[in-house]
């Protein structure tokens, strides 16, 4: 008799578990389908929308009266008329210069400020971190920021397009604290052997810090590349432009489509609305391409980056 009571005295002893650790009944199961299907459509399908708009010819898109949801013949003039050798083939080799170079300067000025900042003995160590800080919750404002730029001339230069938003205080704090996470043995037995700073940060820290690395390294190049304001700021040089603000131009209005395309326009050869989504979708490939190659390193580079344990 005792026997057969144990197993209900146990249960009655033992704790209730929280709400959040039961595992999820078949109702909740189809709940969270429904919702993720819902949160899925609702990002592929306007750009399955953009996609097709941009591959249909334009009787097909005038016979809609705007955007094209399911495709009646396919066609690719849109893209060859826009990588031809135009504007937007420029603004694409603007685009992707900026953000190659951008990139590898953040990255290295960001690298280097997260590793001198986890050292906790480096000069000037909290003094430094709370000026980076301070940072991310004042600012000088645009009319000063603009002044110091034209003042460095860097006005309608490439610089102008990298230099004012080159670092990020987040990421370099993200990196500092994945930094601080890696054994001190490590370093302590490299400064034993003979190694300087540099040498361990190249040899010891970075190889071990690979997965923040990366994903630091995709938020830079995803902000660069899609970045508009600083080219509306500091730019009068349309052929400096780079892509985003030129599909700004040619969402806003048609007469900022370039003489060539305008003509042929005007025509009936091409459709204003299908150049239009083709440019969305140029601007779209190079981060779609990018993403799934660093979205393994997600996790580990931000969880275990962002906090210190």
């Amino acid at each position: 008799m005792s026997s057969s009571l144990n197993p209900i005295v146990a249960r009655l002893r033992a704790p209730e578990r929280p709400v959040w650790e039961e595992p999820p009944s078949r109702a909740g199961l189809t709940v969270k389908g429904l919702f993720l299907a819902v949160c899925c459509l609702g990002v592929l399908g306007p750009l399955w929308v953009v996609i097709v708009t941009s591959l249909s010819p334009r009787h097909v898109i005038d016979s809609v009266g705007g955007l094209v949801v399911w495709p009646h013949g396919i066609t690719f003039v849109n893209y060859k008329e826009l990588l031809s050798g135009g504007q937007v083939s420029r603004a694409m080799l603007v685009s992707a210069g900026v953000t190659g170079f951008g990139t590898l300067f953040s990255m290295t000025v960001s690298i280097l400020a997260a590793y001198g900042l986890s050292r906790p003995g480096s000069f000037g160590h909290r003094v430094l971190l709370m000026a980076l800080m301070a940072t991310m919750f004042f600012s000088a404002g645009l009319i000063p920021t603009y002044l110091l730029v034209q003042t460095l001339g860097l006005t309608n230069s490439y610089l102008s397009l990298i230099l004012p938003s080159a670092v990020s205080v987040f990421n370099i704090l993200v990196l500092r604290s994945f930094f601080m996470n890696i054994s001190p043995e490590l370093t302590d037995s490299a400064r034993i052997d003979g190694a300087g700073e540099v040498r361990i940060l190249l040899t010891i820290i970075m190889p071990l810090s690979r997965a923040v690395i990366a994903v630091i390294s995709l938020f830079y190049a995803v902000s660069y590349w899609s970045a508009w304001f600083n080219a509306m700021i500091y730019i009068d040089d349309q052929s400096k432009m780079p892509l985003q603000n030129v599909l700004i131009q040619l969402v806003q209005r048609n007469t900022g489509l370039p003489t060539g395309l305008s003509q042929r326009v005007n025509a009936g050869e091409l459709s204003a609305l299908g150049l239009q989504m083709a440019v969305m979708v140029l601007a779209l490939v190079p981060v779609a391409i990018a993403s799934p190659f660093v979205q393994k390193h997600f996790k580990k580079g931000m969880l275990v980056g962002a906090v210190k344990g």
